[in-house]
């Protein structure tokens, strides 16, 4: 890509199994207040409306999907972990939502994102997405005019913030570089902000600071 930061990085060339740590991700209070922090940053950037339709990509245990749920009309919780999406309906059922669905959405095997959603959010996923561009695409295609895209993922971070590089496609992304993501597939009024602040140990003693930012564009009005 000549004359642009090349964003790409397979750290590792398979997907991780995210059925296997479904059962116990909710125990890490850091995930947990991660959900916290950028369900607060889209509420302070987007206007949540009661009459909106609302998709999660990447939802995992829900733990951001149902800090949105009751300011929204409806919101759908996609994930290519049925283990993780298993964890999303039990917890629905046993709150009694009536607004919040869960479906098993893996695009690698041919899933297709269906609907048409006023908002579509995404928090720390798609670093571990092969190629951004085309997803980006796709969500603008679901997205009803003068609809938004908020993603919250990690800036560049050397590869230092997982502990494991199984299922990292991305070491973090430049902010730029994932504007010109957004502006390619037709975004407006992209702005970007920090969203959370994360000190993890490092292996050398001490701790080391990781920024987490929170991107949003909206789709072209009719007509």
């Amino acid at each position: 890509m000549t004359g642009e930061k090349r964003d790409f990085d397979a750290v590792n060339g398979e997907k991780r199994n995210f059925d296997t740590a479904a059962k116990t991700w909710d125990e890490n209070p850091g995930r947990v207040k991660m959900a916290h922090d950028v369900a607060r940053a889209i509420r302070a950037t987007v206007p949540l409306r009661p009459d909106m339709d609302v998709l999660d990509f990447g939802c995992g245990t829900g733990l951001l999907t149902l800090q949105l749920q009751p300011s929204v009309r409806s919101i759908t919780g996609v994930d290519s972990s049925q283990g993780m999406i298993d964890i999303l309906l039990a917890k629905v059922r046993e709150q009694g939502l009536k607004n919040v669905t869960a479906r098993h959405v893996d695009l690698d095997k041919g899933g297709v994102l269906k609907g048409q959603y006023d908002l579509v959010v995404s928090s720390m996923t798609l670093h571990h997405v092969p190629e951004i561009q085309p997803l980006i695409d796709r969500f603008a295609a679901i997205l009803k005019p003068s609809g938004m895209l908020a993603i919250a993922d990690l800036d560049c971070d050397e590869g230092k913030f997982h502990d494991s590089p199984e299922g990292v496609f991305h070491h973090g992304f430049d902010r730029c570089i994932m504007q010109k993501h957004f502006e390619r597939a037709g975004f407006e009024e992209v702005r970007n902000r920090t969203a959370v602040i994360v000190a993890k140990p490092a292996p050398e003693g001490g701790s080391r600071t990781f920024t987490v930012f929170l991107m949003t564009g909206r789709t072209r009005a009719e007509g």
